[in-house]
C-alpha cells in the first residue's frame, strides 16, 4: 500500500485537504488526533507527561490542560523536545498499527504536521506539502486562535521553514486560493496516487 505523508505549516489548511481526500474514500490517519488519544486519562502518555512537567499541566478533573502545556513548551525549546521524546514514540507506534490494519486500499494519507522536523518521514513513501505564504498563515492563525501577531509568529518559527518543507516535498498543493481550486488539486493527486499504487502493486506481483 502506498503511504502519503501530508504536512504543512500551522494554519496552512492540512485539515481541509485531508477532508477532501476522505471524501474521495481515501483512508486518513491524523497523527494530531492520535496525539490527543495517547494523553487521555488512563493512558501511559498522560502519566509520563505529568511526571515530566508536573501536576500543573492537568485540569481539576485530571485531563491534560493543552493550553497550559503549550505555553510551557513553546517558551522553552528543551522542554518542547522533552515532550516530543515522550509522545512521538507513542504516536508512531499507534500510527503504524492503524496503517497495518488497512486492507484493500491503493493508498492512505497520514497527516503529520511535524513530518519535516521529525523522523516520521520514514513511515511514508511520498510527502505532500500543503503550502501557503507565511503572511497567509499569520492571518489565518490570528483569526483562528484569537492570538496576537507576535504569538502567531512564535508558533510559526517553532516549525520548519516554508523552504525546508518545500524542499522535502514530492507533491505540493497551493492552498492560497479558494476551496474549488484546492479540491481540483486533490482530485488530480488522487488520480496520480492511484496510478502510482497500481504500478507498484503490479511490480510487486511480478517480483513474486
Amino acid at each position: 500500500m502506498l503511504t502519503i505523508g501530508l504536512t504543512g505549516g500551522i494554519a496552512s489548511g492540512k485539515s481541509t485537504v485531508a477532508k477532501l481526500f476522505e471524501a474521495l474514500g481515501v483512508p486518513v490517519i491524523d497523527t494530531d488526533a492520535i496525539a490527543r488519544e495517547v494523553v487521555e486519562p488512563g493512558e501511559p502518555g498522560l502519566d509520563a507527561v505529568r511526571d515530566a512537567f508536573g501536576a500543573e499541566i492537568l485540569t481539576p478533573d485530571g485531563r491534560l490542560d493543552r493550553r497550559k502545556l503549550r505555553e510551557i513548551v513553546f517558551a522553552d525549546e528543551a522542554k518542547r523536545r522533552r515532550l516530543e521524546s515522550i509522545l512521538h514514540p507513542l504516536i508512531r507506534q499507534r500510527t503504524l498499527a492503524r496503517l497495518a490494519a488497512l486492507r484493500d486500499v491503493p493508498y492512505a494519507i497520514v497527516v503529520v504536521p511535524l513530518l519535516v522536523e521529525t523522523n516520521f518521514g520514514a513511515l511514508v513513501d511520498r510527502v505532500l506539502v500543503v503550502d501557503v505564504p507565511v503572511e497567509a498563515q499569520l492571518e489565518r492563525l490570528t483569526a483562528r486562535d484569537g492570538i496576537d501577531r507576535a504569538a502567531a509568529e512564535a508558533m510559526i518559527a517553532a516549525q520548519a521553514s516554508r523552504e525546508a518543507r518545500l524542499a522535502r516535498a514530492d507533491d505540493v498543493i497551493d492552498n492560497s486560493g479558494d476551496l474549488a481550486a484546492t479540491r481540483a488539486e486533490v482530485e488530480r493527486l488522487h488520480r496520480r496516487y492511484v496510478e502510482i499504487a497500481t504500478v507498484c502493486r503490479d511490480d510487486s506481483r511480478r517480483a513474486e
